[in-house]
């Protein structure tokens, strides 16, 4: 409910309200918040409760400068480790990409650009690196959803996806990492489309 915009950043996240809507004892609840905290999505309060938590312009502009470094070494790796069956598999998730941009359906061509870029991930063959990049990822994620908003942004970033599986089908580690690093960094206009997105969402 965080990630598709339900709770906006300083909303308080009501425990009863939560069990009941989800029909289960406070205890699942509670651990969802503990994990809430940790991800950096929420924070707890003393005496107040637990509040969606969003970062400010500047701790986010840092997490996607990181999150873009991180891809770019598993674009790096990847390029020179990735097998037959990984690029067949990144071949089908682009084309349900493609599908799904077509379509504008924005919350399709989500799941699938997760599972492309988890993809690559995983074909880095380092399995610290995939764990840290996903970690990073997963805070990012109601971030990443908001860009898909804007007009135009599907079909930019399906012509970003085609540049990188071109560099990993040529073994190109260095074009795969500066695709990678171009597709994550967020500035300039899309920067500030961003945050004109937060402050929608907070409004």
């Amino acid at each position: 409910m965080i990630l598709d915009g339900t709770f906006a950043s300083g909303d308080r996240l009501d425990e009863a309200g939560l069990a009941k809507k989800f029909a289960v004892s406070r205890t699942p609840i509670r651990e969802a918040f503990q994990r809430l905290t940790v991800s950096g999505l929420a924070e707890q309060q003393p005496r107040r409760g637990v509040f969606v938590r969003q970062p400010g312009p500047v701790e986010l502009v840092e997490m996607f400068e990181v999150m873009a470094e991180l891809e770019a070494a598993c674009g790096r790796l990847a390029a020179r480790r990735i097998d037959d069956a990984g690029l067949t598999l990144l071949d089908a998730i682009h084309q349900r990409c493609q599908a799904a941009a077509q379509a504008r359906d924005t919350d399709g061509y989500y799941g699938e650009n997760e599972q492309f870029h988890q993809t690559i991930y995983a074909q880095s063959g380092n399995a610290f690196l995939q764990q840290e990049t996903l970690r990073l990822q997963r805070r990012l994620q109601p971030f990443r959803r908001m860009q898909l908003r804007h007009r135009g942004r599907m079909e930019q970033s399906m012509a970003e996806h085609t540049a990188i599986l071109e560099a990993l089908r040529a073994g190109d580690g260095e074009g795969a990492a500066a695709a990678l690093r171009l597709h994550v960094t967020v500035q300039g206009d899309r920067f500030h489309r961003l945050i004109a997105s937060l402050r929608e969402d907070a409004a």
